[in-house]
């Protein structure tokens, strides 16, 4: 039987990753990968389908990363086991290492699929914005106020001594930076703005800072101080032609 726990992957969106099937004309509630195999095998007459396979395993696979995300920011890599995340996610135990190997690959795998969620956020908030200095401070804000930063910056830092892990992490990086290049650009073009440095340098410029900001706020915990998130906007609005179009952006927030 699944959890109680588990119910809580609903606030992710991902209601649908447990589910009801009938066993002897009951419905019962079970675990992610019983239950979607049972609604590939019922689409085909008793025969499970590869399609139904497959969209069964993609979904065990997102259970166990959202599981997996939230019990390591919650407790860090060391105070997690594998039975652990297993049970949060309502799948067998042996099915995490089918699907990541080690509990070191799966912590990668989960830190760096929040970071480019978080890439997506972060583009987002901005949107609204009107002009350079509003749409930096949006940025920089929505990133450090998420728990995937710091998840993504400790991944990092794994790899040095488990370098065979070491591609997920430039993999990550290469995507946020293709990433920030684009939405720089269709902003650039869509408001009129200009930049004094390249559409890529200003992308591999911000989350190299904000990283660099995450890993200090982490040293120094409540004693950290805000101006250097502060910096941080000055740092990246510095890159922008803020008089180009309009003289009073630079101080319209």
């Amino acid at each position: 039987m699944l959890d109680p726990k588990v119910g809580r992957i609903s606030k992710f969106g991902l209601d649908n990753l447990v589910g009801p099937a009938i066993v002897g004309g009951v419905a019962r509630n079970v675990p992610v990968s019983e239950a979607s195999t049972q609604r590939a095998v019922d689409a085909t007459d008793g025969q499970p389908t590869k399609r139904g396979r497959y969209a069964a395993g993609k979904e065990t696979r997102r259970a166990i990363l959202v599981a997996a995300s939230r019990l390591f920011c919650e407790r860090g890599i060391a105070g997690v086991s594998k039975p652990d995340i297993a049970h949060e996610a309502g799948v067998f135990p042996s099915q995490l290492g089918y699907y990541f190997g080690t509990k070191e690959a799966l912590f990668v795998e989960a830190a760096c699929r929040d970071v480019l969620h978080l890439a997506s956020e972060v583009e987002r908030a901005a949107a609204r914005t009107r002009t350079p200095a509003s749409y930096v401070r949006s940025l920089v804000r929505t990133a450090l106020d998420s728990e995937a930063l710091l998840f993504f910056a400790e991944a990092v830092l794994l790899v040095r001594m488990r370098p065979e892990l070491a591609a997920r992490v430039t993999d990550a990086f290469e995507r946020l930076h293709r990433e920030g290049e684009r939405a720089v650009v269709e902003n650039l073009v869509a408001r009129g703005w200009r930049l004094r440095a390249s559409a890529e340098a200003e992308a591999r410029g911000f989350w190299a800072a904000l990283l660099g900001v995450t890993l200090e706020r982490a040293a120094f915990g409540s004693a950290f101080r805000p101006a250097t998130a502060e910096a941080t906007v000055q740092l990246v609005l510095n890159l922008y032609d803020v008089q180009a179009k309009n003289p009073r952006s630079e101080i319209e927030t």
